[in-house]
């Protein structure tokens, strides 16, 4: 893939309020989301590990039953089947990394 730029990706809305640029490799998808204030993540697991990086806004995030404020600069680490669920507060930037590759988020 080399070098890309997010205006050069697509943005794909895959759930209401939260519009992604997505990249993958052989191992990792990368998310980058810009999420609309209000919008909520349902309840759900999957089998991938998660690392989630707030670059803006305040979301709160639940994971295994426990819930934070993520604000601006906060990273959630999402264990592979752990039941998690969140909402923004406000609009929200955040990067997403998702090991393996997240296959139902090819395009």
């Amino acid at each position: 893939m080399g070098f890309v730029t997010l205006e050069g990706l697509d943005a794909r809305q895959p759930m209401p309020g939260f519009h992604g640029r997505f990249i993958h490799t052989d191992s990792v998808t990368i998310v980058h989301w810009d999420v609309e204030a209000g919008a909520a993540l349902p309840e759900h697991s999957h089998p991938h590990e998660q690392v989630s990086s707030l670059l803006e806004g305040e979301f709160e995030m639940t994971i295994d039953g426990r819930t934070e404020r993520m604000r601006q600069g906060s990273v959630a680490v999402v264990p592979a089947h752990a039941v998690h669920c969140g909402r923004a507060l406000t609009s929200c930037r955040f990067i997403d990394v998702f090991h393996p590759v997240r296959e139902d988020y090819r395009a």
